[in-house]
């Protein structure tokens, strides 16, 4: 897993972010497929709350653990 430090200019001042820059295949227990179903599931879960901001993590995880079961 990659980390970059990117600077995104704002009108004020610069903000560091700090993020992933990209998981290969190889590091993640999931393929490409079993991803896109928790992540599907994970939408459908905030849908379903109204969008509902700050619980997209639990949505994910419940998503997971979902995909774990079956």
């Amino acid at each position: 897993m990659a980390l970059k430090k990117v600077t995104k200019e704002d009108s004020i001042n610069p903000i560091p972010v700090i993020g992933i820059e990209s998981v290969p295949e190889s590091v993640s227990e999931y393929s490409a497929d079993e991803l896109s179903r928790i992540a599907e599931s994970a939408y459908y879960k905030a849908e379903a709350r109204g969008y509902e901001p700050g619980h997209e993590i639990q949505d994910w995880l419940e998503a997971e653990a979902e995909m774990a079961q079956q």
